[in-house]
Order: C-alpha cells, then sequence, then structure tokens
C-alpha cells in the first residue's frame, strides 16, 4: 500500500524522467487490472453465500438463536461491503465525464439526506447553503454524489442521535467550494495525518476506504479535500473544485 510520501516521490520521478512515467503508469495500469480482477472474483461467490445465508434464516428462522449466526452473518456482509469498496477505491481514478448542474446535484444529495434523517429516530439538525447561479460542471457526476454522500454520512456518524449537519456551497473566481460541517465528535489531532490512508479507519464498522475513495475522486478532477477538526468540538471537511 503506497502513503502519501510514495506517491509524492512517484509523481516527482514522473514528472522528471518520461521513461519512468510510461513504466510507472503501466505497473499501476496493470494494479489497478489485478485489484479489480481480485475483488471481483472472490466478491461474486461471496455475495451468493451471503444470499443463501439470508434465504436460511427466512426459511428456518430458528437459527438466529444459533451461536455465533448473527456474527457471522455480519462478518460475511461486512466482508461484501469491504471488497466492494476496494474496488471503487481502485477505479477512483476512472472518471465518466458529463456537463451537469452541479446545484442540482447538491440540492438534491441534500434533500436525500434530510430525507434519510427525518426516516431515523434522532433528533439531528441539518442545513444547507447551495446558491441556484453555479456555474455548470464537467465532471463525474456518480462518483461526486458518492464523496457528497460520504462526507455527510461522515458527519452523521460523527452527532450521533443529536446534533448538527451543515451543507455550504460557495464559490470564488477560480473554485467551486463545498464545505460539510458538523458539532460532532470530532478527530484526534493525531489521527488527522491519515484519515485518508486506505484501510484506516477509527470506526468499530469502518473499511477504512470511504475518505481514501473521496480523496481520490476529488482529486482525479484536479481538486482537493482537506479536514480541520476539534476533539470534542466537531469537524469541517472542504472539497474544492476547479471552475
Amino acid at each position: 500500500m503506497m502513503y502519501n510520501i510514495d506517491i509524492n516521490k512517484m509523481n516527482q520521478l514522473m514528472r522528471e524522467n518520461e521513461t519512468a512515467r510510461d513504466i510507472i503508469n503501466q505497473l499501476l495500469e496493470n494494479q489497478h487490472s489485478m485489484v479489480s480482477t481480485i475483488a471481483h472474483e472472490v466478491r461474486n461467490p461471496l455475495t451468493l453465500i451471503f444470499s443463501s445465508l439470508q434465504v436460511m434464516q427466512v426459511q428456518h428462522p430458528e437459527v438466529k438463536e444459533f451461536p455465533h449466526w448473527s456474527q457471522t452473518l455480519s462478518d460475511v456482509e461486512f466482508t461484501c461491503q469491504l471488497l466492494n469498496e476496494l474496488s471503487a477505491l481502485n477505479n477512483g481514478n476512472s472518471l465518466n465525464y458529463s456537463v451537469f448542474s452541479i446545484s442540482r446535484l447538491l440540492k438534491n444529495i441534500a434533500v436525500s439526506f434530510a430525507i434519510s434523517l427525518d426516516s431515523q429516530n434522532n433528533s439531528i439538525e441539518f442545513t444547507s447553503s447551495i446558491p441556484e447561479d453555479l456555474d455548470d460542471f464537467t465532471g463525474d457526476k456518480i462518483k461526486l454524489e458518492e464523496v457528497f454522500l460520504n462526507l455527510l454520512k461522515n458527519a452523521r456518524d460523527a452527532v450521533g442521535d443529536s446534533g448538527r449537519i451543515s451543507l455550504c456551497v460557495s464559490q470564488s473566481e477560480d473554485s467551486l467550494i463545498i464545505l460539510v460541517n458538523d458539532n460532532g465528535c470530532g478527530i484526534p489531532q493525531d489521527h488527522l495525518e491519515d484519515i485518508f490512508e486506505p484501510f484506516k479507519t477509527y470506526k468499530t464498522d469502518g473499511t477504512g476506504l470511504g475518505l481514501a475513495l473521496a480523496k481520490r475522486i476529488v482529486e482525479s478532477h484536479g481538486g482537493s479535500l482537506s479536514v480541520s477538526s476539534i476533539e470534542n468540538t466537531g469537524s469541517t471537511f472542504t472539497v474544492k473544485l476547479p471552475r
């Protein structure tokens, strides 16, 4: 697994040496292909196993009382989720471009997120501020939606059953700026440096791939994803996309 320091060195080498750039690009392409193949080959039979376990539970409800049944079902479901996110991370750099209204996309995301909160038994206050006059954006609409929904989901996890979450959008001369803010548990300072690293998670049920994927997608659009946080006070994730 490559970390930021390795990626920075690799990018420097690619800028300085054309032959090295070609070799590294080929190696990365081969790596992506291998990871996608492995994830696909493992995920398919595992999904069938998970489906079979669910059918068994419906047909024989008594299995729910068996020792370790619930944990086994949960473990298989988590592994399926991990493989899905690993595949998504591996393809985070592959973008399907289109021109779309970023304002409409963000408003739809805000509405969907608000509805999801209303369907749960909590006291979370969610607000959004999205200008109507945002320029059309060229990028991967589906993957950007995944980024913003992931950040909002993380904010929801951070505040628990009560708290405040906001989605604020603005634009400067050369950037579109999206802020996801919460007043939740915050992130310890010694964790801030590595929360975007793949497989690095401090959640009991996390895969450690969500933020890594979000960062990869944003950077593939030529933008940046950063975070500021104070433990027990809250966090703000900032996405900057070029206009």
